[in-house]
């Protein structure tokens, strides 16, 4: 199976505000740069979205390692966060729906698929 790195970032000026993401996917020493941006969004919302069209950008079934240096993003998945949402109809612990469901949602069948 292939193995695909992947290094993504997210940010926006003023929250919300303008922003972007971007992502580095590197496989057998060449790697490919994708990005875009968004005129009104949250830096939560960039970061998420570098991942899901980071996974998005694969052309097949692959073993990912995926660096972020968003708490947010990574803290969902070791804190399994995630499956927890996924499980309870997507409420977080206090019963509040989670933030970015659509993004979530996505982002837990992509990672299902990999």
């Amino acid at each position: 199976m292939k193995n695909v790195v992947i290094y993504t970032d997210g940010a926006c000026s003023g929250n919300p505000g303008p922003g972007g993401w971007g992502a580095i996917l590197t496989y057998e020493g060449k790697e490919k740069e994708i990005s875009g941006s968004s005129k009104d969004t949250t830096n939560n919302i960039m970061e998420l979205t570098a991942v899901v069209e980071a996974l998005k950008a694969l052309k097949y079934e692959c073993e990912v390692e995926i660096f972020s240096d968003s708490a947010y993003v990574v803290n969902t998945f070791e804190k399994g966060w995630i499956y927890n949402w996924q499980k309870n109809n997507w409420r977080t612990s206090n019963k509040e729906p989670v933030k970015n469901r659509e993004l979530w949602e996505e982002l837990y069948e992509l990672t299902r698929k990999t």
